[in-house]
């Protein structure tokens, strides 16, 4: 059982993450097999093989990272878990160039944004440098599609931060206005994700509920 991870910012959270796909696989394994693991019958289990694809920079990162290392000071647990590093090489096969494909995407993404000129930047130069060119020349179309609704998946999740911000915002402050002790001016300073228009608005609705 492989399990490959991708990621551009370097982070051993990825320890965890690894350590929870690894059970889901495992439990979806066994249900698919038709085992019983509340028996006295050993199950049968692959061997699982755990990697992480780093897109960034190298620099003194390990070429591994284990669990009770990284999260318990080299501590003896009963939890192991290793997951093998892979970073851009001078190698020519399919994960190396998928590495570049993703820092030139990255170098795109910088100078156009998440648009869809940093995708077609992004395909043409890697056809030009020969990366994925088969692949990309066969593909560009649902490469495009794709990689947009990325964006558009990203969009959707910080516009639904920012939302959930704006009502901790509002919560924050009509509270501060029930209690009656500062002034609009002051609870602005507090909260300066809310404009006064918006802070003298849920004066009026509050005003209105007492």
């Amino acid at each position: 059982m492989i399990l490959v991870e991708a990621q551009s910012t370097w982070t051993v959270n990825i320890l965890v993450r690894v350590l929870l796909y690894l059970a889901q696989s495992y439990h979806e394994y066994f249900h698919r097999t038709s085992q019983d693991y509340y028996k006295s019958r050993k199950v049968r289990m692959p061997k699982p093989e755990l990697y992480v694809i780093f897109t960034g920079n190298k620099g003194r990162k390990p070429d591994k990272i284990l669990l009770p290392e990284e999260f318990f000071k080299g501590a003896d647990i009963d939890i192991e878990v290793k997951a093998k590093v892979i970073y851009e090489s001078d190698t020519d096969d399919i994960i190396n160039q998928y590495i570049i494909f993703c820092k030139v995407f990255n170098e795109q993404t910088k100078q156009h944004g998440m648009t869809q000129k940093a995708v077609t930047e992004t395909i043409r130069i890697c056809k030009d440098r020969n990366v994925l060119r088969e692949y990309l020349l066969d593909r560009e179309k649902e490469v495009v599609s794709i990689m947009m609704s990325l964006f558009d998946e990203e969009q959707i999740m910080k516009s639904f931060i920012r939302s959930e911000r704006h009502d901790e915002a509002r919560e924050t402050a009509e509270r501060m206005i029930k209690m009656g002790k500062l002034s609009l001016d002051e609870i602005a300073l507090c909260v300066p994700s809310l404009s006064l228009d918006e802070l003298r608005e849920l004066e009026a609705e509050v005003m209105q509920l007492v």
